[in-house]
């Protein structure tokens, strides 16, 4: 049983406690399996706390997202801001997160925002970038050696905990990844 259900299992005054669980065990085996309970609760706290500051931090991002300031995308084309380049063609350009989820995560921007912070404000007229951009992710994932198994990923608005209204496609690979996400 994983941390995260062994903490939703017990009560709150339960987890005070230290509480090791073991299984049955014949008399003369050398160790016995424990579970430290306390230590999942923590575990398990520190995600809520997490995942409520992702939260809070995408609410305040989509707050702005409309006015048209430059957003930290911007200032990374730029030059502004440096980054690690992975790769760059006219339309894109890939970098990798400063905050990555998995052994390989990059980002895909388009140079030119034109109004698309989000896939959710596509229009008809985007349908070009949005197939480069998805075609540079596949060139990424090529350059990175996962194209045999990667993930690719649009957080569109707050309730999807889109962090920078600039669009834009995580590349996640060099793990085997689960399913579900999130």
């Amino acid at each position: 049983m994983s941390c995260r259900y062994m903490a939703a299992a017990f009560s709150s005054s339960l987890l005070r406690s230290s509480i090791t669980i073991s299984p049955f065990k014949p008399s003369n085996a050398i160790y016995p399996f424990q579970f430290p309970v306390r230590q999942c609760a923590r575990r398990a706290m520190s995600r809520v706390s997490a995942t409520h500051d992702e939260e809070a931090s995408a609410k305040a991002a989509a707050t702005e997202a409309n006015s048209g300031a430059p957003t930290i995308f911007d200032k990374i084309i730029s030059k502004e801001i440096p980054s690690s380049i992975v790769y760059e063609d006219e339309k894109v350009l890939a970098f990798r997160d400063i905050n990555p989820q998995a052994p390989v995560h990059v980002l895909v921007i388009p140079k030119l925002r034109d109004g698309l912070t989000e896939l959710g404000k596509a229009e008809p007229r985007h349908e070009d970038i949005l197939g480069h951009l998805l075609h540079a992710s596949k060139i990424v994932a090529e350059k990175e050696g996962i194209v045999d198994g990667f993930r690719v990923v649009i957080n569109s608005g707050a309730s999807a905990c889109q962090s920078v209204y600039h669009l834009h496609l995580h590349v996640l690979g060099g793990r085997q990844l689960k399913w579900p996400p999130g």
